[in-house]
C-alpha cells in the first residue's frame, strides 16, 4: 500500500520549471476566478437586477469570450504564450476593477465581457502552454494537477470569501447580503488577477526567435528555444536504453506541423459543445437555484460550493490512475456516465443534504475527466494545430454558454423559477448523455489498450 502511494506520488514529479511556475500562477488566479463564479451573479442580484438581466450579462460575457478565442490563439502563435497570459490576466483585473465603480447596466455588461475575454485568454493558452512544457509521460498528471489546483482553490476561496464578506459586514455595519459585502469580494478578485499577471513575468520568454545557424541545429534539435509550438516539435518520451532516436525538428509550414484535420476537430469539439450547451443553462445560475430553492445565506452558500469543489479535487487527483487503467477515453466516458443519475437528484430532490451530495458527486465525476480529455485532444492533433484546437474547444464551450444564457432567461421569464429549472435539468441530462455516447463511439479505438485493462480482461 505504501509502495503504491509512493509510486503514485512520484508520478506527479519531474515537471519543467515553467510548468511549476504556471501551477503557482493557477493557484493565485483561481482565487479570483472561483469568487467570480460563486458570487458575481449574487452581487448583481444584490444590486437589484432581475434574473433575465443576469442571464443577459452571462450571455454577453460568454459571447465576448467566444468571439476572441481564435484571435487569442493566433496572437499566441506570433507573440508567445507568456505575453497573452499576462495580457489576459490584466484584462480580467481591469474588468473586475471597473465593476467596483459602476452600477450602470450597459457598463456592467461591457466590464463583464472584458473579464470574460481575460479568462478566455487564460483558458485558450493554458493547454498548449502546458503541452509545450511537458513530456508525454507527464501530461495526464500535469493537466490533472493544474485542474485540481483550480478546484481545490475553489474550496478555500468559497469558504474564505463568505467569512471575509461577513466579517467586513459586521465590522462596518452593512448588511451581510448587501452589495457592499460582495464588493469586498470584488476587491479580492482584483488582487488575485493582478497578482497572477505579475507572477507570469517569471515565465521564460517564449516569443518567436530567429532560427539557429545550421551548425547549431543538430546540437539543439530536441531543445525548445522559446518558440511557440508552430516551430517546435513535440518532446518525445525517452527512448529505451541502447536505442537512439534521430532528432528531427519540423519547420513552420511543413504539413506534419501545420495541417488541420477538420473531421478530427469536429469529433473532438462536438461532445464538448453539447456539454457546454447543457451546462450553460444550469451551472452559471446554480447559486441562484440553491439560494432560491433553499433560502441559504451568503456564508452557507459559499460553504456548499466549497464542499463540491473539494470533492472535485479528490476525483481529479485520482483520475490519472483511472486513465492508466482504462485509457484516457475510457476513464472520461466512465466518470461522465456515472455522473448522470446525480444530475437527476440535483435538479429534482426537495431535500437540501441530498442536493449537496448530488452536486458534489456530479461535479467531481463530470469535471474529473476534463483535464484528461484535454491532454488526449492535444495529443491527437499535429503540433501546428494545438493552439487552434485549444481555441476551438474554448470557443465551443463559450458558444454553448452564450446560446444557453438566453434560453435560461426565456424559461425564467415564461415558466417561472421551478418549471424553468425543471426544463433546464431535463435538457442538460439529455445533452450530457448524448455527448458521452459520441465521445465513446468516436474515440473508443483511438488509444492502444492499456496494459492494466488487458490484464483485467
Amino acid at each position: 500500500m505504501i509502495a503504491a502511494l509512493h509510486r503514485y506520488a512520484r508520478s506527479f514529479t519531474g515537471f519543467d520549471r515553467d510548468a511549476r511556475v504556471f501551477l503557482v500562477v493557477t493557484l493565485v488566479y483561481s482565487i479570483g476566478l472561483s469568487l467570480y463564479w460563486v458570487d458575481f451573479n449574487l452581487y448583481l442580484a444584490a444590486l437589484g437586477f432581475d434574473r433575465p438581466f443576469i442571464g443577459l450579462v452571462a450571455t454577453v460575457s460568454s459571447a465576448a469570450a467566444a468571439l476572441t478565442a481564435l484571435p487569442i490563439a493566433f496572437l499566441s502563435d506570433h507573440v508567445g504564450r507568456r505575453l497573452v497570459l499576462i495580457a489576459g490576466s490584466g484584462l480580467g483585473a481591469a474588468g473586475i476593477a471597473g465593476l467596483l465603480f459602476t452600477v450602470e447596466p450597459a457598463l456592467v455588461m461591457v466590464l463583464a465581457a472584458l473579464a470574460g475575454v481575460g479568462y478566455q485568454s487564460f483558458s485558450v493558452v493554458s493547454a498548449p502552454f502546458l503541452t509545450e512544457r511537458s513530456r508525454p509521460e507527464h501530461r495526464s498528471e500535469l493537466f490533472s494537477l493544474q485542474f485540481a489546483i483550480t478546484n481545490l482553490t475553489n474550496v478555500g476561496a468559497a469558504l474564505a470569501g463568505g467569512a471575509l464578506a461577513s466579517a467586513f459586514a459586521a465590522a462596518w455595519g452593512f448588511a451581510p447580503d448587501g452589495p457592499e459585502a460582495y464588493q469586498v469580494l470584488l476587491v479580492a478578485m482584483f488582487l488575485s488577477m493582478a497578482g497572477s499577471a505579475a507572477m507570469l513575468l517569471m515565465l521564460s520568454d517564449d516569443r518567436p526567435r530567429r532560427r539557429d545557424p545550421p551548425a547549431m541545429e543538430e546540437r539543439r534539435a530536441t531543445e525548445w528555444l522559446g518558440e511557440p509550438i508552430a516551430v517546435r516539435p513535440d518532446r518525445p518520451a525517452r527512448p529505451p536504453a541502447g536505442r537512439i532516436r534521430p532528432a528531427t525538428r519540423p519547420r513552420p509550414g511543413d504539413p506534419e506541423t501545420s495541417a488541420i484535420d477538420v473531421g478530427l476537430f469536429a469529433r473532438i469539439l462536438l461532445p464538448g459543445f453539447l456539454i457546454s450547451l447543457g451546462a450553460g443553462q444550469v451551472l452559471p445560475f446554480l447559486n441562484l437555484f440553491i439560494e432560491g430553492k433553499f433560502g441559504l445565506d451568503l456564508a452557507s452558500l459559499n460553504a456548499v460550493f466549497a464542499v463540491t469543489s473539494f470533492g472535485t479535487f479528490v476525483a481529479i487527483m485520482v483520475q490519472p490512475a483511472i486513465a492508466r487503467r482504462f485509457g484516457k477515453i475510457g476513464s472520461v466516458v466512465l466518470v461522465q456516465a456515472a455522473s448522470l443519475p446525480f444530475l437527476v437528484v440535483l435538479g429534482f430532490s426537495p431535500i437540501l443534504w441530498t442536493v449537496i451530495v448530488a452536486m458534489a458527486v456530479r461535479n467531481s465525476l463530470m469535471n474529473a475527466g476534463n483535464p484528461i480529455f484535454s491532454a488526449f485532444a492535444m495529443e491527437q492533433v499535429r503540433p501546428g494545430g494545438r493552439a487552434t484546437l485549444a481555441a476551438a474547444m474554448s470557443l465551443a464551450w463559450s458558444g454553448g454558454w452564450a446560446l444557453a444564457g438566453p434560453w435560461y432567461s426565456l424559461l425564467q421569464r415564461t415558466l417561472g423559477f421551478e418549471a424553468g429549472y425543471a426544463v433546464n435539468f431535463i435538457t442538460i441530462i439529455i445533452l450530457y448523455s448524448l455527448a458521452t455516447f459520441l465521445m465513446w463511439w468516436w474515440f473508443r479505438g483511438a488509444e492502444p489498450q492499456p496494459r492494466g485493462a488487458a490484464v483485467g480482461a
